[in-house]
């Protein structure tokens, strides 16, 4: 493929983010939206209605994503689909020898990332994972920092996912919506029966389809934490949490504070500290007193503003705001990362306000770029960095679910002395459902 030639993506999941995906290419020169997938007839029809208003082409429609592979002239997939689905359907699309991009988390268990690695390195397919800081022009410049030593040797990331997030209440099982095709919405997941609480986006919070918010907003921070960090898969996880406040239908924490050991690359210890908070909380770092910088849209440039060399006010406080980002400690001061693009530092004893920066990313633009040149190594979140941090939110789910610390071995990617740990990390003991499989061989 030439870097002119137009490239036709099929977007998959089209009622939430995945209609970021639509406006997003949509803007990306060369691009033409070719299909869309849903299993919800009035969601098919919605956004049609949405690409009509902006005059774009009408793409071909799907309510079965196995039909949609079958088209030879569809270069690549977007999903956008719940957790549940995306490491299968990524599989499926590189065996029918489409590129991907899949939505954060790449996986549900950590088995099927194993298999998802496999599958895009045996297919040799262009795949993106959807944890758009690794793109951030303005986050690229905080590691950069981190790299070249303005804090020290840095021995501790922070990952911070505190968003207020109401109950959910409670639902009865009643009767299948009309137009929604729930068997292939539920795929792998067992039928328990329909309930609005296990439907639309709330499906994050049971964990036949979702891994609670460390698997949710948290694999961004979780990624970047580890990013920062410099290091690889952990060799201890101990986490600890309880579903608080709330009597409703919820079944993950929210309320998890996680501990990750590693082996740094020069052989001292590192460590990662993970917390998911809802409801009502304190700011750290001042990451979430101020007002979401200005980010351009994705798929347009984007460059960072010149690192200023005392830190700015950002913004007007705001006492309902989510604290979500990263901080960074070393012997010389501390780094704090905000809103995907933002980052300020503070250094010595005195805590004295040093560089700071932002600017936005091209993430889906930067996965176009790519499929065009065939360079993996361009990636801005190849798969198999992915997997290391989905990897890290599936242990620190089956720590807290099984109540004790997990001794992780990095070259077998398994929990040592522990097998129902392993059961849990490969969803042994409930499978998947006949026709939605993951394959032993890809």
């Amino acid at each position: 493929m030439g870097s002119n030639d137009r490239v036709r993506v099929a977007i998959v999941g089209l009622r939430g983010r995945g209609f970021d995906h639509i406006k997003t290419y949509h803007g990306i020169p060369g691009v033409e939206i070719a299909a869309l997938c849903d299993i919800d007839e009035s969601v098919i029809r919605m956004r049609l209605q949405d690409l009509e208003k902006i005059d774009a082409p009408a793409p071909k429609t799907y309510g079965d994503y196995r039909k949609l592979l079958e088209d030879k002239s569809i270069d690549a997939v977007s999903i956008a689909t719940p957790n549940h689905w995306h490491s299968l359907m990524a599989i499926w699309a590189c065996q029918a020898g489409k590129d991907v991009y899949v939505e954060k988390p790449l996986s549900h268990t950590w088995w099927e990332g194993k298999q998802l690695v496999a599958a895009v390195s045996k297919y040799n397919r262009i795949v993106q994972h959807g944890t758009q800081c690794r793109s951030s022009v303005g986050v690229k410049q905080a590691v950069q920092h981190l790299r070249d030593g303005l804090v020290g040797d840095v021995y501790m990331a922070r990952g911070l996912c505190y968003k207020w997030r109401d109950t959910i209440g409670k639902k009865p099982i009643e009767a299948v919506p009309a137009g929604v095709n729930y068997d292939l919405w539920l795929g792998p997941a067992p039928d328990l029966g329909f309930t609005r609480n296990r439907f639309h986006y709330n499906w994050h919070w049971f964990w036949d389809t979702g891994n609670g918010d460390v698997g949710n907003q948290g694999i961004h921070e979780m990624d970047t934490a580890r990013w920062g960090l410099g290091v690889k898969f952990p060799t201890k996880v101990s986490a600890m949490g309880a579903h608080v406040m709330f009597d409703d239908d919820q079944q993950t924490p929210n309320l998890l504070s996680c501990n990750f050991e590693f082996d740094g690359p020069d052989s001292k210890r590192r460590i990662l500290q993970f917390e998911v908070r809802h409801w009502i909380t304190n700011n750290e770092a001042e990451i979430g007193k101020f007002g979401k910088s200005s980010v351009p849209p994705a798929g347009l440039s984007a460059t960072a503003k010149p690192a200023s060399s005392k830190a700015a006010p950002l913004g007007s406080p705001s006492a309902k705001k989510n604290t979500i980002g990263n901080i960074y400690y070393g012997p010389k001061g501390y780094l704090a990362i905000q809103d995907y693009d933002t980052y300020r530092t503070w250094l010595g004893e005195a805590a004295e306000p040093g560089p700071s920066g932002q600017g936005g990313e091209r993430h889906f633009a930067n996965f176009i770029d790519c499929v065009r040149s065939r360079k993996k190594e361009d990636l801005g979140a190849p798969v198999e960095e992915g997997h290391i941090s989905c990897t890290m939110v599936h242990l620190a789910n089956v720590s807290y679910r099984l109540g004790r610390t997990l001794n992780f071995d990095p070259k077998t990617e398994q929990v040592i002395g522990d097998e129902e740990a392993n059961r849990l990390l490969r969803n042994a003991d409930r499978g998947y459902r006949r026709g939605f499989e993951i394959p032993e061989n890809v």
